[in-house]
């Protein structure tokens, strides 16, 4: 879909920052409010803004912490659906919190979440490894994360992005 150039500047203000009121955006953009939120409602609408989310450092929150996992997956594709059938099959787990289609050795790539690493191991034992079109698996434990989409984590001063100029 071809987007206008106010759209995809908004856009990228609030893949930058989400939490900008539509006001706010409007004076970056040179738009009026009610502009800004029209094109803001028609890009939700149309799914291309998906979600507003939040970054946590759960690590400084005593007692959630939790347990993260990369699971890389080998998949057998079925005809006529690819891998779509089958991704859709596990991003319906509510342990699984993101699923990417890659390139490579592995098919899949499966992020998830779980209290405590046996219950990330029971989970890729007793409901991935058991789907009919799933031929392997190989599970990574995050240990830590120092960035995530941009932002840095355990930084100290207030500028929390990093900007790499070419």
């Amino acid at each position: 879909m071809k987007l206008t150039e106010k759209e995809v500047e908004i856009l990228e203000i609030l893949e930058d920052n989400c939490r900008l009121s539509p006001d706010h955006i409007a004076k970056m953009v040179d738009l009026t409010e009610s502009e800004t939120k029209t094109i803001m409602k028609n890009l939700e609408e149309q799914r291309i803004i998906v979600d507003y989310t939040t970054q946590v450092n759960w690590r400084k929150v005593d007692g959630h912490e939790g347990v993260k996992a990369m699971i890389d997956v080998k998949v057998q594709p079925k005809r006529g659906v690819g891998f779509d059938d089958i991704a859709s099959r596990i991003y319906r787990f509510n342990e699984v919190k993101s699923v990417y289609l890659m390139s490579g050795a592995y098919d899949l790539s499966v992020i998830i979440e779980g209290k405590t690493m046996s219950d990330v191991a029971q989970f890729v034992s007793d409901k991935l490894s058991t789907l009919d079109s799933v031929l392997s698996t190989t599970t990574h434990f995050i240990l830590k994360k120092y960035k995530h989409d941009g932002t840095i984590f355990d930084q100290d001063d207030e500028d929390k992005r990093i900007v790499v100029s070419p």
